[in-house]
């Protein structure tokens, strides 16, 4: 860890005792009082996450809005000012370079948060298929630190530290000039937990002051300090994909379930024609969920067999402390993707039961 990164709020997560741990070159927080304390906190209450590793890519210009469209899977065109969509950016093969939230600012104006493990290959991606699009492109990570504050009390706890009303900042949208205990932030309104929540963008000089004031006056309300153990356990109970395990540059979005996010009638974007024949000659393997029947708790790259042979490969398991089962996500081979199909989880020497479920765990409680 000597030559990790630090965010700005590191001194503040050593201060409140966290485990911390090496997260692509980034020292950041695995727990504060324990990843299920810290669950339950954001499914009943709120917790706060410091997201500050996240990357930000600005993309301006006379050409951005057709240029963000060629790099992206979702439609941009449909976007409104301030409104914030999912994508996905592709290679020619099909397979993902990254996915990311794509916020319009206007017309002329993108900003692309991407995740940190991707940050420097997203930023070289972009560059390189520039072409003849009028455009200029930032990289902006090293200006913003941010926090995420996600759970049923956390607009309630938000409120207390701005004049603006956070009600009026729908499900996906941002608002770019809040005043956050007095500092400016870029306030949006997406979530990586299956509950209610929000993003504050934060000069970094600003984030330790406003973190600690959030633990303040949200104490009464159960604001807890969380860390990538719960951010975790809540994404993947809620079916949120995690890139490196769902999502990879040889796991393409349609494979992944995620073909919501793909609009192969829209404008071409770089990898269609791959996604477009893969639909039309129809999947060969998907990912899907599971339960445990034997005992066991299934973990990322455990084998998955059908009497006796491999058929495929777990990309995320866990005990899920709200349903409390142990479940999973896993990619098989199309025939045995159907609802209710036994198979087996090869756990260290030994195999355990398991019967394909839906990968809807856990129903979201976002605002709408």
């Amino acid at each position: 860890m000597a030559n990790s990164k630090k965010t700005a709020l590191y001194d503040s997560h050593l201060k409140l005792k966290a485990k911390m741990t090496d997260y692509y070159g980034w020292q950041l927080p695995v727990e504060f009082e324990g990843l299920s304390i810290e669950h339950e906190a954001v499914r009943n209450d709120a917790g706060i996450f410091d997201v500050s590793h996240m990357g930000e890519i600005e993309i301006k210009g006379e050409n951005a809005k057709s240029f963000v469209q060629y790099l992206s899977t979702n439609d941009i065109t449909k976007l409104k000012e301030n409104q914030i969509i999912y994508t996905f950016f592709l290679y020619p093969n099909g397979g993902v370079v990254d996915d990311l939230l794509v916020y319009k600012f206007a017309d002329d104006h993108y900003f692309l948060v991407v995740n940190a493990s991707n940050l420097e290959k997203d930023y070289e991606w972009i560059k390189e298929n520039k072409n003849d699009y009028n455009v200029e492109i930032n990289n902006l990570s090293d200006k913003y630190s941010e926090l995420a504050i996600q759970g049923p009390k956390a607009e309630k706890i938000l409120q207390k530290l701005t004049d603006t009303d956070l009600s009026s900042i729908k499900f996906f949208y941002v608002d770019r000039n809040v005043k956050i205990h007095g500092k400016n932030a870029i306030v949006s309104r997406t979530g990586y937990t299956g509950e209610d929540g929000f993003e504050v963008y934060l000069e970094n000089e600003d984030i330790e002051e406003v973190f600690e004031k959030l633990l303040e006056v949200g104490k009464e309300d159960g604001l807890k300090p969380a860390g990538l153990g719960s951010r975790d356990t809540l994404r993947f109970e809620a079916n949120l994909p995690l890139y490196g395990n769902e999502l990879s540059e040889d796991i393409t979005p349609l494979e992944a379930g995620l073909g919501f996010f793909v609009k192969l009638d829209s404008d071409d974007f770089i990898g269609k024609d791959v996604l477009k024949k893969q639909k039309e000659e129809g999947l060969k393997r998907k990912i899907v969920g599971f339960e445990m029947i034997g005992k066991g708790i299934p973990r990322s790259g455990y084998e998955v067999l059908k009497d006796g042979e491999k058929i495929g490969f777990v990309t995320t398991g866990y005990h899920s402390p709200t349903l409390n089962k142990n479940i999973g996500k896993a990619m098989v081979d199309i025939a045995n993707s159907k609802l209710d199909t036994e198979i087996e989880i090869q756990i260290r020497k030994r195999t355990a039961k398991a019967k394909v479920v839906s990968s809807k765990f856990y129903n979201k409680n976002t605002k709408k």
